[in-house]
């Protein structure tokens, strides 16, 4: 038998029960991993309330890292024993042990452990897709960052230097700034009150070409503000709730901006995809470039206490689950 935290309905971090639950066995194309860490992520939260759509009862999570412990007929390039992570797939990933699609997996390097590992799949899979293909940031340019001490936004600031770019972080606090800026951001703002014309400011009055935004409703209008003439909105998240309905008449009234709701789904499906993202990932954290801050860790049974905190805005960077 094996662990996890599974809902049964919707709701609040209260609706997270730690089960006892089968041993999954790998069928055709499938692999046992057994669990030494899990990634939280907001995404998880959304699946917990609803907001994103799955049958109940499940198990919640999206990455994690571990050791093959067997392998289904058909599976290639994996055996038991393997140090693997994996982010993506099927929900599951908050279990001591799981099943999942070989084609998701990627073997971990030697200098990447598995707590890290668990930390950055994801989160660093999502800032590679968001400066590469998203946005094909250039060297030189200047960016704004909102939630720029979060996990997905420490990885994204700090890879966005390296690229050659300009970070303007925006926060919520003093302590975050400082924790942004330690992390690649030049500029770092408090709060959305007077965003555009701080923008305008640091930028001399060029504003921005892209803008990286996972808060979502509160922040999207003074977001849209900051942008220069055909500048891309990358709307990534909806911590603070979706963003309502947008007329199109807006985006041009504003200077033909566009608008894109990225996934990591649609960017990630592919096995061809998740494996180059993850060479670039291990090779910009194996460089020193990009350093994961997992600044929390929970036992995975107290992943009720992880959502709360995660929704009030107490972490920062990356939070762990340890089965």
């Amino acid at each position: 038998m094996s662990k996890a935290i599974r809902i049964h309905a919707h709701g609040g971090p209260e609706v997270l029960k730690w089960e006892q639950v089968p041993t999954p066995q790998p069928g055709p194309n499938e692999v046992l991993v057994k669990h030494e860490a899990v990634g939280l992520n907001f995404i998880d939260v959304y699946f917990r309330t609803g907001l994103y759509k799955a049958a109940l009862p499940t198990t919640l999570g999206m990455e994690g890292a571990g050791v093959v412990r067997a392998v289904g007929e058909k599976v290639k390039g994996f055996a038991p024993g393997e140090r693997v992570a994996y982010a993506g797939g099927a929900l599951g990933a908050y279990a001591t042990e799981r099943v999942i699609n070989a084609e998701k997996l990627v073997k971990l390097p030697d200098h990447i452990d598995s707590k890290t590992a668990a930390a950055m799949m994801l989160q660093g899979l999502t800032a590679y897709f968001l400066l590469h293909r998203t946005y094909k940031l250039q060297p030189g340019q200047t960016i704004l960052v909102h939630a720029a001490a979060g996990g997905v936004e420490l990885i994204l600031c700090q890879w966005a230097k390296a690229l050659g770019a300009e970070v303007i972080g925006v926060v919520s606090s003093e302590a975050k700034a400082e924790i942004a800026r330690a992390h690649g951001a030049t500029h770092t703002i408090i709060g959305y009150a007077n965003l555009p014309a701080e923008v305008k400011a640091i930028t001399g009055g060029a504003m921005v070409p892209v803008v990286y935004d996972s808060v979502g409703k509160d922040s999207f209008n003074a977001s849209l503000d900051c942008l220069a003439p055909l500048g891309l909105m990358a709307c990534f998240g909806n911590a603070s709730g979706p963003v309502p309905p947008v007329e199109l008449s807006t985006l041009a009234a504003k200077g033909s901006l566009f608008l894109t709701r990225p996934s990591f789904a649609s960017y990630m499906s592919a096995q061809a995809d998740i494996l180059t993202g993850a060479a670039a990932l291990f090779d910009v954290v194996g460089s020193g470039a990009v350093k994961i801050s997992v600044n929390q860790t929970f036992p995975l049974e107290q992943a009720a206490a992880a959502h709360t905190a995660l929704e009030a805005r107490q972490t920062t960077g990356s939070t762990v689950l340890i089965p």
